[in-house]
């Protein structure tokens, strides 16, 4: 049975504004693309995608370890050793973030494991891929990789000690980020997905992904009913994956349209044109397309 391809809705509407994409035989509606890098996609590596299936449906995220290594590094440590399966979304607020990751799922627990130094903040060199779409007062914003961050200009790395600059990601929908107490240094295993922007969150909690795949599922997870969003009976993690941990022929395939892409360009000349004064980088999301590998055969009828 052939493979599913998901296009994301940001792709479709891509489609639908620029007929010269529209026409790539790669992209047509009896087509699966290829799915291999080239000058407008790229593909993301397994050892830094996250499967999530929970009971509202599946969630990927792009892990950074150029934004956060400790904190990356820490997921794919919990995540091989079964520590998320099975927990709650226990804090979720409607039009904030959904919160899981508590092995007591109560809000008050943590891994054995010992409390991360804050990654609010990464440095950026010339060696590191970064696309800007808009300038405002003097900073730059845009993209590395997935990730909607703000950054120094490039002129600035002339200037410092290491030929790099200060960047930081930015809450957009979609961003994951970890969960902490008071004091800055105390992020575990607890992290939360934004179902929508929050910029008070920028540089204050440390970012390690961003959702690729399954943003609706994030929303869809069940809210609390106060102000504290502590959920009763909440949806559940089911299991957490390193892709790359999974084998060959179960691992989903994920390409990212690059934000250099001159089809990607397009799409932000038009967000702002019609958002205007009000145009931000939460208001974009970088099309992807993700070719699921093919069911397993039904066993042989009995007998």
């Amino acid at each position: 049975m052939r493979a599913t391809l998901r296009l994301s809705v940001a792709l479709a509407t891509l489609l639908a504004v620029t007929p010269a994409l529209a026409q790539d035989p790669r992209l047509g509606p009896a087509q699966t693309p290829a799915m291999v890098e080239d000058a407008s996609w790229r593909v993301a590596a397994p050892e830094n995608l996250l499967l999530i299936e929970t009971t509202k449906g599946r969630i990927l995220v792009e892990l950074l370890p150029e934004a956060a290594p400790l904190h990356v590094d820490r997921l794919r440590l919990l995540a091989r050793m079964g520590l998320y399966d099975g927990l709650p979304w226990h804090r979720v607020i409607d039009g904030f973030m959904s919160q899981t990751g508590d092995p007591l799922g109560t809000g008050d627990g943590q891994s054995p494991y010992p409390d991360l130094v804050a990654e609010f903040t990464f440095r950026r060199g010339p060696d590191l891929p970064f696309t800007a779409v808009a300038a405002p007062a003097g900073a730059l914003v845009g993209y590395v990789h997935s990730l909607p961050v703000q950054t120094q200009p490039d002129a600035v790395m002339a200037g410092t000690s290491d030929g790099k600059v200060h960047v930081w990601g930015l809450y957009c929908p979609g961003v994951a980020g970890m969960a902490r107490g008071e004091d800055p240094d105390t992020a575990n295993s607890q992290f939360f997905i934004m179902r929508q922007p929050y910029p008070p969150l920028d540089k204050r909690y440390t970012i390690w992904g961003m959702t690729l795949e399954g943003l609706e599922v994030v929303r869809a997870l069940k809210p609390g009913t106060d102000a504290s969003g502590i959920v009763t009976e909440p949806d559940r993690m089911l299991s957490v994956r390193v892709v790359a941990d999974l084998p060959e022929g179960q691992r989903p395939v994920v390409r990212v349209m690059r934000a250099a892409s001159p089809e990607f360009g397009a799409m932000v000349a038009q967000t702002r044109s019609e958002r205007g004064a009000d145009f931000s980088v939460c208001d974009l999301t970088l099309p992807v397309q993700v070719l699921d590998p093919p069911p397993p055969p039904p066993p042989p009828p009995a007998g």
